[in-house]
């Protein structure tokens, strides 16, 4: 059953990616909203003895889903997705692997980097509001990838880099300048985040299973 709503989480998921421009625009909203119901509900249907990770990783994914919605009124939309990563950082630091120096120095760097650029950006369009929030959501999505590592587990990992790459793309889309194939590129990164993470439940599970015994 879990890999059937996989297959087919994916295959909407494509579907609202590479055909965006075919479905009616009073539509649009509800096959972006399909992958994530369908990501949820394979998350929800997972059974393992890590309770306390899989339930912050459920309840992030919600608030992702929620974010995906509310996304059209921006700032509620950022909020939205803030607690998401708030949880799945939550989730993450049940970890207890050791994160490399070099991946603290590349996530400080890009980190630092990201957020001059967009909030001198905004900051000079006397958007302070919006600045602040860009720069605390920035702050929360690079301490979330930062925490993935702890994991141990490569799909936490691979999720929490696609969602940087996701977030990045479609910062520097709406505030900086135009990104060639934004939509594909957001899109294909962002549902690509959400299943590595809600598979890495099993995974982290498999792994503490190992230390466990």
């Amino acid at each position: 059953m879990r890999a059937i709503l996989l297959i087919i989480a994916v295959i909407f998921g494509l579907y609202y990616v590479f055909l965006f421009d075919t479905i009616p625009s009073e539509t649009k909203m509800v096959f972006k909203l399909i992958p994530m119901v369908l990501i949820i509900l394979f998350a929800f249907l997972i059974r393992v003895r890590t309770a306390r990770y899989y339930a912050l990783v459920c309840v992030g994914l919600l608030f992702c889903a929620i974010g995906d919605y509310t996304l059209q009124w921006f700032i509620i939309g950022l909020t939205s997705f803030l607690i998401g990563h708030i949880f799945y950082i939550a989730a993450f630091s049940e970890g207890k692997e050791r994160v490399p120096t070099g991946i603290k120095i590349v996530l400080l760097f890009y980190g630092a980097s990201m957020a001059i650029w967009m909030c001198s950006t905004l900051f000079s369009q006397g958007e302070t509001v919006l600045a602040i929030a860009v720069f605390a959501y920035i702050s929360v999505i690079l301490t979330m990838g930062w925490m993935s590592f702890k994991t141990g587990a490569l799909f936490a990992k691979i999720g929490a880099l696609s969602f940087i790459a996701s977030d990045s793309i479609l910062a520097i889309n709406k505030f900086i300048m135009d990104v060639p194939y934004d939509h594909e590129l957001i899109m294909f990164t962002y549902y690509g985040a959400q299943i590595f993470i809600a598979l890495s439940v099993t995974q982290y599970s498999e792994k503490r299973n190992k230390v466990v015994h």
